[in-house]
């Protein structure tokens, strides 16, 4: 039931000589077996995420050309894995999202890259900074630095980023450094073509086993006294290595061009925005030749001093153009100058912004300041207007609307899906609150980080994924009422129950944890989990759906086990007996760790897997019954309490039908999957009864008909004066 990427495993066999056309993240898939690729892992989260997705789902593939694909719990798991390179001549990939996977993951980072590999050893990030990005705005650089990683930040061109993959290997081959490929989400997306080469089949798999382990070898740990020999390596062997690797193969591209006094150091990723920001100013052509000399780096980490060195000496100015902060680029270029007293003047984030997104914007009102000072005979007014006009037309756009509604524009936060199982749990904390009064609440990373968010505003942390249990551990203590920490169950499996429920357990906690139990890690693309229901109940469910996720009690059984003695598991439409069970658990005597599961299937798989079921049923001229909730528009007082207490996207506001009443009444609009917590909320609030529900048969029985047209005559007759 879950997203199909049957187009995408197709164009992961094309062979020499034919073209691949689709998205960079795919490209970079592809890349992966062509360099004979012997292991790939990795967890989910941003569009680097499709890699690992199409993989599982090729997985018969994998295994004709003996790929072993591992689905990670964690990306520390995932980068534990790579140890398979430390002694194996293997090619190894892995992935995840950074900042925040990378943090995970450090620990074993920085014990595989002091021992080193003899086998490549590739990790792919999925990186950004400002609106694109969705955590905390921090940058993987200080990783590659600080544990001596190559970093790869390719041209976001289909043939360049290729290429890159390749050589990612071959580089951490050549200099016994694992390297990271980090990825923007433009790059991930980014549509193009290239010629294909053959996958190859790694020369040791799972179909070429080997027959016997390693020798032992004390100096392949990470592990005192040998880690003080692993520090000189890093310097006296692996860095110029890479160096000379970097410069051997001309992973840096230098372009020349007509203003030779000038000069531009672009990260590779962001090299698109800046052409079409020189494009702006005359600069650039069409075709990407720029009149002031540029070096790209392809490689951020390690840089090449000499490289740097003759690329800056004898300019008026170079420019640095790097995204994010702090300027790591530019400290190490400057470094790289004054010692060899190259007294070129050095320019970046002086003339562009510390963090945020370099969108072609940004880029341009840098190359406007780096322009007026040292080229002032290249016309910028062009380029000024283009800047000008763009903010205007946004202002004006905005203005225009708001115009046309007669109110400020308002404001638009993320939300729920329609229907999610999620959205009745915050609905009932709601209620439970006016009965014990405010509690600390502990959020997380998830589908339920949406509660923070208006009509709940629930949430006072977020710490890390699956780290909302640990991260009250100082509050609770403090508190005179018990607080609440709110967990899915993929940041259950990913971090939560160590960190979270055993420490508790071992220091006999008295709090509340509520899990969000829907069957999917559903933030990140409905991926499957350990507490997924099979696939045999997935596809033999009938229409009373709700209760999918309780065909597997993995949760259940590994919190009995650890010892939860206060366990309470309660279907999230049920409104009021989770209202009562959150009571219950705030109140109670026990003195302890109190669990409460949120059962209820992610909407998005639902809607997935009834859709063809539905539609299969009506088909064959079967009886289909569809649920519709709606409004009586003329019980409605247009109080609006059952929108502050709901937030669904579908329950909204219309003109009020009736002249002598102002206040627009509450009306359910099209899009609604029935899931009924309008009316739920309405019972367990006590709210206004204009609630109703109302069965839509399809291919009714010939009962249904004659019952339905004695209804009707009946009414008809009631309606005649």
């Amino acid at each position: 039931m879950e997203v199909s990427f049957s187009k995408e495993i197709e164009s992961l066999r094309l062979k020499s000589g034919e073209t691949f056309h689709g998205e960079g993240i795919l490209a970079i898939t592809k890349a992966l077996l062509q360099s004979g690729v012997a292991y790939v892992g990795g967890y989910q989260g941003a569009p680097v995420s499709h890699l690992l997705d199409v993989m599982v789902q090729a997985k018969p593939y994998m295994d004709e050309l003996g790929v072993h694909v591992e689905a990670c719990s964690n990306e520390a798991s995932a980068a534990a894995m790579l140890g398979a390179s430390i002694h194996y001549p293997l090619r190894g990939a892995v992935t995840w999202k950074s900042i925040v996977g990378t943090n995970v993951a450090a620990d074993a980072l920085s014990n595989l890259s002091s021992p080193g590999v003899i086998g490549g050893a590739l990790i792919v990030v999925g990186e950004d900074y400002g609106e694109g990005a969705s955590v905390i705005q921090e940058r993987t650089h200080a990783y590659a630095l600080k544990s001596t990683m190559c970093l790869l930040d390719p041209r976001p061109e289909l043939g360049k980023m290729v290429d890159m993959v390749e050589h990612g290997f071959r580089l951490s081959e050549a200099s016994n450094m694992p390297a990271i490929l980090e990825l923007r989400i433009r790059a991930c997306h980014v549509r193009g073509s290239f010629e294909c080469k053959d996958n190859r089949p790694p020369a040791i798999s799972k179909r070429q086993l080997m027959e016997e382990p390693a020798a032992f070898d004390y100096a392949k740990l990470a592990h005192p006294p040998v880690t003080f020999r692993h520090e000189k390596l890093k310097f006296e062997e692996r860095i110029p290595a890479a160096r000379r690797y970097i410069i051997e193969q001309q992973l840096n591209e230098l372009t020349d061009g007509p203003r030779k006094d000038l000069g531009l150091i672009v990260q590779g990723g962001i090299y698109n925005a800046l052409i079409r920001a020189l494009q702006q100013f005359g600069l650039c052509d069409a075709f990407g030749q720029s009149e002031i000399p540029m070096l790209v780096l392809n490689v951020t980490y390690p840089l090449v001093p000499e490289q740097v060195a003759e690329f800056a000496l004898g300019k008026r100015a170079v420019l640095v153009v790097e995204e994010g902060q702090p300027e790591y680029i530019e400290q190490e270029i400057a470094t790289f100058l004054r010692r060899r007293d190259i007294n070129t003047p050095l320019h970046g984030k002086d003339m562009l912004p510390s963090g945020g997104e370099y969108s072609v914007e940004v880029v341009a009102a840098g190359i406007a300041a780096f322009v007026a000072r040292y080229a002032t005979d290249v016309d910028t007014a062009s380029a000024t207007n283009w800047l000008q006009g763009n903010s205007d037309r946004r202002t004006a756009v905005g203005t225009q609307i708001a115009a046309q509604i007669n109110q400020a524009l308002p404001v638009r936060p993320p939300g729920f899906c329609i229907g999610c199982p999620e959205r009745p749990v915050f609905s009932a904390l709601k209620l439970a609150q006016q009965d014990v009064g405010p509690v600390h609440i502990a959020a997380d990373i998830g589908c339920h980080a949406f509660g923070t968010f208006a009509p709940f505003s629930f949430g006072h942390s977020i710490l890390g994924y699956g780290m909302s249990l640990a991260s009250r551990a100082g509050v609770s203590p403090m508190m005179a009422r018990r607080t609440l920490s709110i967990m899915g169950d993929g940041g259950f499996w990913h971090n939560g129950l160590l960190t979270g429920v055993q420490s508790a357990l071992f220091n006999g906690d008295d709090a509340v944890l509520l899990i969000f139990k829907n069957g999917y890690t559903s933030a990140t693309g409905t991926q499957d989990i350990i507490s997924t229901p099979s696939d045999d109940a997935k596809f033999n469910a009938s229409d009373e759906l709700q209760s999918l996720t309780q065909t597997n009690t993995t949760i259940e059984k590994t919190l009995q086990g650890l010892g939860i003695q206060w366990l309470r598991t309660v279907h999230t439409y049920h409104v009021e007996e989770m209202r009562q069970t959150l009571n219950e658990a705030f109140t109670t005597e026990f003195n302890g760790l109190k669990v409460i599961i949120a059962e209820g299937e992610c909407q998005l798989e639902r809607q997935r897997r009834i859709k063809p079921w539905l539609a299969g049923l009506l088909k064959k001229g079967k009886r289909v019954v569809r649920v519709k909730y709606g409004v009586d528009e003329d019980i409605c007082n247009g109080d609006h309490a059952c929108i502050r207490l709901s937030g669904c996207p579908t329950l909204t506001l219309k003109d009020n039908p009736d002249p002598l009443k102002v206040d627009p009444v509450a009306t359910v609009i099209d899009g609604c999957v029935g899931c009924g917590l309008c009316g739920a909320n309405a019972h367990a609030a006590t709210l206004c009864p204009s609630f109703y529900r109302a069965e839509v048969i399809q291919n009714p029985k010939w009962h249904e008909r004659l019952l339905g047209s004695v209804r009707g005559a009946f009414v008809r007759a009631l309606q005649t004066p």
